[in-house]
């Protein structure tokens, strides 16, 4: 278990790498302490090395910053794009191509197991999002299936 100062949440964090309509190639979990920028490479090497074919990443102003990107272009060979949120912005602000991650992140939310940080190991917190993340497809597929 973590605590984020910055974000003030203790426990887990959800780190992820989704295409662009929201589903999941690969998912993190580390603890609350352990900061955004430094998790970003290890999972884009393992999205790197499942699809090849990638040809840019883009993040939030969490994962900024000149080390951070030459991490992710020596490890992963991907341009790393940051998504800033404008200075003269009050309040809530829909960034582009942010909201496809907190799409997701909605999607996990509306599963019990996950709504809450119910999961002491984060090898079980991954598991049950991977299994939310196969319910959601297989809901689609089926959708998909009925209608034609």
């Amino acid at each position: 278990m973590g605590y984020d100062a910055a974000k003030k949440i203790k426990g887990k964090k959800r780190h992820a790498a989704v295409d662009t309509l929201g589903l999941m190639l690969a998912v993190a979990i580390t603890p609350a302490s352990v900061q955004d920028r430094d998790q970003i490479a290890p999972l884009l090497r393992q999205v790197r090395r499942l699809f090849p074919f990638l040809e840019r990443a883009i993040a939030d102003g969490g994962y900024q910053g000149a080390a951070t990107a030459a991490a992710v272009k020596k490890s992963a060979r991907l341009p790393l794009e940051i998504v800033k949120r404008s200075d003269t912005a009050k309040g809530f602000v829909v960034l582009p191509k942010r909201w496809i991650v907190e799409r997701t992140f909605g999607w996990l939310g509306r599963c019990r197991r996950l709504a809450k940080d119910f999961e002491n190991l984060a090898h079980s917190h991954l598991a049950f999002v991977q299994l939310a993340m196969i319910r959601l497809m297989m809901r689609r597929i089926a959708r998909l299936t009925a209608a034609s």
